[in-house]
């Protein structure tokens, strides 16, 4: 990558969908998409195009648990905390205080787990409530990330090629990073959905994993819940994503990717974010 492309702004392209499925009668699956600076927060629509001059991006995929409706309630609030806590530092940042995005990363979330526990513990009807989250925020020539349990992004660089950098937190995502399972045994496992972390739910500590992705006009991005990648395969992902929109009766990237995994699965609430990069001058 040609370091100089890293400091051009850019633009971002996305699109949003999200739904029940088949089976579930409620959608605990939450997504967000918004932009900040220095002096406000604005929450952007299911799709949209912007330039990353001047202002950041934060996309992010939530899915919940808990009885009744706690999980719904779970993964609400996590996106909740996401708009009051990125944006002090932002402004910090403009400030010239130096935080790094680790550092921010791993304190929101941390902040999202204790509420998640504080709440869980003081009602009845929300104990054991809990969330994964994977969130990507984009400045200029990179998207950083933070993530906590089984939902997912995917890098799709724009030489080719389809990479899950998140890790799923659970055993069968453990053996599939050690090759010890391929993804048809991964997707067959009957514990494939049993997590070891999450926000919340009961857990007593939990450790996300924060990282960073260089960028460059061409990349795209996708942030999902594990009711996607249920209904669809990692190379009908990739295959759906860059044939771009417009779909059948003109549907966006997200909107094709969901209905078909619904189709293809449903068995759980599917969500998806689909980001693409762009020229500074496109």
């Amino acid at each position: 990558m040609n370091p100089a492309a890293l400091s051009l702004p850019g633009t971002l392209t996305w699109s949003a969908q999200t739904d029940r499925g088949r089976v579930r009668q409620n959608n605990e699956d939450s997504f967000l998409a918004l932009t900040f600076d220095v002096r406000e927060v604005r929450y952007l629509g299911k799709t949209g195009q912007a330039s990353l001059a001047g202002a950041d991006f934060v996309f992010a995929v939530s899915d919940g648990m808990g009885g009744a409706k706690s999980g719904e309630f779970a993964s609400r609030i996590t996106v909740e905390r996401i708009t009051r806590l990125l944006p002090a530092s932002f402004k910090m940042a403009a400030q010239g205080l130096d935080r790094g995005f680790k550092d921010v990363l791993e304190e929101l979330f941390a902040s999202i787990h204790r509420e998640m526990l504080k709440l869980g513990a003081s009602y009845e009807e929300l104990a054991g409530m809990g969330a994964t989250l994977s969130l990507a925020w984009f400045t200029p020539g990179w998207c950083y990330f933070g993530h906590l349990g089984d939902s997912r992004i995917y890098h799709l660089p724009a030489a080719g090629g389809i990479k899950q950098v998140t890790h799923d937190h659970t055993y069968v995502g453990w053996l599939r990073r050690e090759g010890k399972l391929n993804e048809r045994e991964a997707r067959a496992h009957p514990g494939k959905n049993s997590l070891n972390q999450a926000l919340g739910a009961q857990h007593q500590f939990v450790e996300p994993q924060i990282g960073a992705v260089g960028c460059q006009a061409g990349d795209r991005f996708l942030i999902c819940s594990d009711g996607l990648i249920d209904g669809l395969w990692d190379a009908r992902l990739e295959d759906v994503i860059r044939q771009g929109p417009p779909g059948p009766d003109g549907e966006t990237v997200a909107q094709r990717l969901v209905r078909e995994a619904v189709e293809a699965s449903g068995r759980d609430n599917a969500t998806a974010v689909v980001i693409e990069i762009g020229d500074s001058n496109p």
